[in-house]
């Protein structure tokens, strides 16, 4: 399953090609569409140039003592994060990557050097739903709950901090998170306000979703804009790379890189349709890597047979492409919902998603000076009665930018700018 999973998400990838701070006035971040911006990212040439190397190093923790992990995980030695540091005293920010990203995902990295290169230290750290976090630091193994992710979080934060205290000297801790990491830094931020391990003086949420549900929904119906439907995504997934390939053959291009992207855009290889199914593709994927982590950690029965034990000489591409069937709101339903509802008596299903919302700690987000907000106005996990309560929320903490997607812009030098800016 890993090989043709990286496979997709490589492909996935390549083949993509009122406000308080939204007027334009000279933005230069140049992808107008929400769907391209958020598939394409930033040009290479519009990302600013940082020192090849930086003084960093992987931390790899045992968060939870003596835990037991399946065979088939038998390469996962514990929860990995990445250390940048200062050769004297400097705060320290702790970044938290978005939904199935680890802690060296490339805008993390390029987020880490910004940092870095300002005289941050700087802890990445993975997804509550990365696989490598769902196996090594989550306590009960099934992401999806607010409040459960973001004290696994906290407790992965204790653990780091306690790996590197003798080796640096830290002024003051700040927190930074994108996609639902940013919702994860408010709801972690809430936890150190009344545990006062950090005592994060600033908080940074970038393109966070309003609620985890809403926006999941949203990135789910992406799909049913593929040509009949989620139901026809191994054949759009074929189409698609054949348009990609035959494109490279003929471009005459040495490497796939951020121009070569940027051409098959100029090229609308893609129509709008086609680009929003592959975000919603390559979601569905992330998704599926998700369930299958979870389901053999918890043994239980949902995607692979209850109590069948996966040695690591075991194939599992047949239950990576039953968990690539199952849509969010599957995993919802069957599995996230009823577990905290054993959890919980009494849990209704509406109070858990609302439970999943910034909306549950408005007051807090409301009154704390610490925090600011990144958005972009055309981000397409929110709605426009989100993006305006969020405007109405932060009000001046917010930073609101006329395009980019979701996490389009996020390494546009403009964008990169305003980041080290607030924390300074």
């Amino acid at each position: 399953m890993t090989m043709y999973l990286n496979t997709l998400l490589i492909a996935c990838v390549v083949m993509l090609p009122f406000s308080t701070h939204a007027a334009d006035e000279g933005y230069g971040y140049p992808i107008p569409g929400s769907y391209e911006a958020t598939i394409l990212g930033t040009p290479g040439s519009l990302i600013p140039e940082f020192p090849a190397k930086i003084h960093t190093r992987q931390l790899v923790l045992e968060v939870i003592k003596d835990r037991e992990k399946p065979p088939i995980f038998f390469y996962d030695e514990g929860l990995r994060c990445t250390f940048a540091y200062q050769k004297k005293k400097a705060p320290l920010i702790f970044l938290i990557a978005g939904s199935g990203a680890s802690d060296r995902a490339s805008k993390l990295m390029t987020m880490m050097k910004a940092f870095y290169v300002a005289g941050f230290h700087v802890i990445s750290l993975p997804s509550p739903s990365h696989s490598n976090f769902i196996i090594s630091a989550s306590q009960s193994s099934i992401p999806g709950d607010l409040t459960e992710d973001s004290a696994d979080l906290y407790r992965v934060m204790q653990a780091a901090w306690n790996r590197v205290a003798g080796d640096v000297e830290v002024s003051d801790f700040h927190l930074c998170g994108y996609s639902m990491g940013g919702s994860q830094a408010a709801f972690v931020a809430k936890l150190d306000d009344e545990r006062h391990v950090f005592n994060f003086k600033k908080v940074l949420m970038i393109n966070p979703p309003v609620s985890l549900y809403n926006s999941a929904t949203r990135i789910e119906e992406l799909l049913k804009q593929i040509p009949g439907g989620a139901n026809k995504q191994g054949i759009f997934f074929n189409k698609m790379l054949s348009k990609f390939s035959e494109f490279y053959r003929y471009g005459h291009y040495v490497s796939i890189n951020d121009d070569f992207l940027y051409s098959i855009y100029a090229e609308k290889l893609f129509s709008k349709e086609e680009t929003a199914g592959l975000i919603g593709l390559t979601y569905r994927i992330s998704l599926a890597g998700m369930i299958f982590s979870s389901d053999v950690m918890t043994n239980s029965g949902y995607v692979v047979p209850k109590n069948r034990v996966l040695s690591p000489s075991d194939s599992t591409f047949d239950y990576f492409l039953v968990s690539t069937h199952l849509s969010f709101l599957d995993y919802f339903d069957e599995y996230l919902y009823p577990y905290f509802l054993m959890q919980r008596p009494g849990l209704t299903r509406q109070a858990f998603i609302d439970s999943m919302s910034l909306r549950s700690i408005e007051g807090y987000l409301k009154s704390s000076a610490k925090f600011g907000l990144m958005l972009n106005e055309n981000d397409f996990i929110l709605s426009r009665e989100e993006l305006d309560y969020l405007r109405q929320l932060f009000g001046v903490r917010a930073k609101i930018y006329p395009r980019g997607g979701h996490l389009g812009n996020l390494e546009y030098r403009e964008n990169l700018t305003y980041m080290v800016d607030f924390f300074k």
